[in-house]
């Protein structure tokens, strides 16, 4: 999920293309595609042949073999390069799959993660409130065409706002993570418990960013009250709707939805790490810390802040899940290849999915919970202190599973995006640019709240 400090980003109408972030993810790919690790962090790689009986010879020709030593540099390159404290990274193909355990659990850990290591996983969450929300479509609980004024009166313009413009993030509500108040909030006590009506209030007290469907303006007031009225509808907590209707069905036992005062993550779990604070890096520009700070890390003078325990309750049903990269492979598998829905909703899902820059069509897209970058369907997700990435390409079968726990890096980037950017031109053989600026696209969402 997004840290609130970036949420700037995409705050105004139209997309910010070119920021830092996106030009360190440009700067570092190429580097990291260029040159051999000299990393002595503790590592692990694997790759295996697998067969695919499904896959077409159309889409076995898209992909290459698995190069395992340049993916090993990429991955080695990357990560010393953002200072990452822990890593991993799962591929999965037709034409072999890739694991890669990088650095520790934590600075004072010697213990290296696995693919059953539990982090926070930020906005890959949302992805759980558009399903569920579309099972309830599903079952004729409530309609995309229905009006939020139906469950929410309090919403402004709420007449005028679909469910399909919560889902799509074209409702034109001010994002709650933008304002002052919460970014201060989360500087100087990382342990306050927020409930969800006071993240709407914080939203509703801003005039509204666009008229309901006139753009797309991602934001976590939308998926908070997806959050709020699925507990109206099914007349849970949404904890128990995420464990009764994801969970249990697809086995996610190491995924999980903490109580808003439960700071703690499940054993084993990879400590977070951030350098940034949330208000310094808050407006358009101030994404990377300053030249002053960057040295003094660069000299070992400042060390990051562990922010494992802080409070995730400003998330809610945008953000507060935890998982591993076993179960998030599990996960965006289920998502892209519709497991949990009927045809008819699945069908409904993916064709909600359109440019987020309608002047861009090529460009990256969203849709109801989901999104699209290239080939590839899922989410982006980071939090102060963890930066995770889930891509499944069902037409090629190709999965793509990365997180990394400091984040977001000094410059301003969302290392676990960069990663998974820098991988693409090592599974595909055919070009792969637009894949890559989608996912720079889909990061800067992501880190925005």
């Amino acid at each position: 999920m997004p840290t609130p400090h970036l949420s700037t980003r995409r705050r105004i109408a139209g997309r910010a293309r070119t920021t830092g972030a996106a030009a360190v993810l440009l700067a570092v790919a190429l580097v990291a595609a260029s040159c051999s690790s000299d990393s002595d962090s503790t590592s692990t790689s694997t790759s295996e042949a697998t067969s695919s009986e499904s896959s077409t010879s159309e889409a076995s020709s898209a992909l290459v073999p698995l190069d395992t030593a340049a993916m090993d540099t990429v991955v080695d390159e990357l990560a010393t390069q953002f200072r990452e404290v822990g890593m991993m990274v799962l591929v999965k193909t037709p034409e072999g799959d890739y694991t890669k355990s990088w650095g520790t659990l934590g600075l004072d850990s010697t213990e290296v993660p696995t693919a059953d290591t539990k982090v926070r996983i930020g906005s890959n969450t949302k992805t759980w409130t558009g399903t569920v929300i579309l099972q309830m479509v599903q079952e004729g609980k409530i309609s995309v065409e229905d009006p939020v004024s139906k469950y929410r009166p309090d919403v402004p313009n709420g007449e005028n706002i679909t469910i399909a413009q919560l889902l799509d993030m074209r409702s034109g509500l001010y994002n709650y993570t933008q304002t002052l108040e919460l970014n201060d909030a989360l500087d100087n006590d990382p342990q306050r418990v927020w409930e969800p009506e006071q993240l709407l209030a914080l939203a509703f007290a801003n005039p509204p960013v666009a008229e309901p469907g006139a753009e797309y303006n991602y934001s976590n007031t939308n998926t908070v009250l997806l959050g709020l009225i699925a507990e109206q509808l099914d007349g849970k907590p949404i904890a128990q709707i995420y464990q009764d209707r994801l969970f249990s069905t697809l086995n996610m036992t190491s995924t999980s939805f903490p109580a808003n005062t439960d700071t703690s993550i499940p054993d084993t779990y990879a400590n977070g790490y951030s350098y940034s604070g949330n208000v310094e890096t808050l407006g358009e520009g101030k994404e990377s810390l300053s030249p002053e700070r960057l040295a003094a890390i660069e000299a070992g003078t400042v060390q990051p802040r562990i922010t494992t325990n802080d409070n995730p309750s400003w998330t809610w049903s945008a953000g507060q899940g935890i998982s591993t990269a076993n179960d998030l492979v599990t996960w965006v598998e289920a998502l892209g290849n519709g497991d949990l829905l009927d045809e008819e909703t699945q069908a409904l899902r993916m064709d909600s999915v359109q440019p987020s820059d309608p002047s861009d069509p090529s460009g990256s897209s969203y849709g109801y919970g989901i999104a699209q970058m290239g080939p590839m369907y899922g989410h982006i997700g980071e939090m102060p202190g963890y930066n995770s990435f889930m891509g499944y390409d069902p037409v090629n079968d190709v999965t793509i599973v990365v997180w990394g726990t400091l984040a977001p890096t000094p410059e301003g980037a969302p290392p676990a995006a960069a990663v998974a950017k820098s991988l693409v031109p090592l599974v595909y053989a055919s070009s792969t640019e637009d894949t890559g600026e989608h996912i720079d696209d889909a990061a800067e969402d992501t880190s925005g709240g």
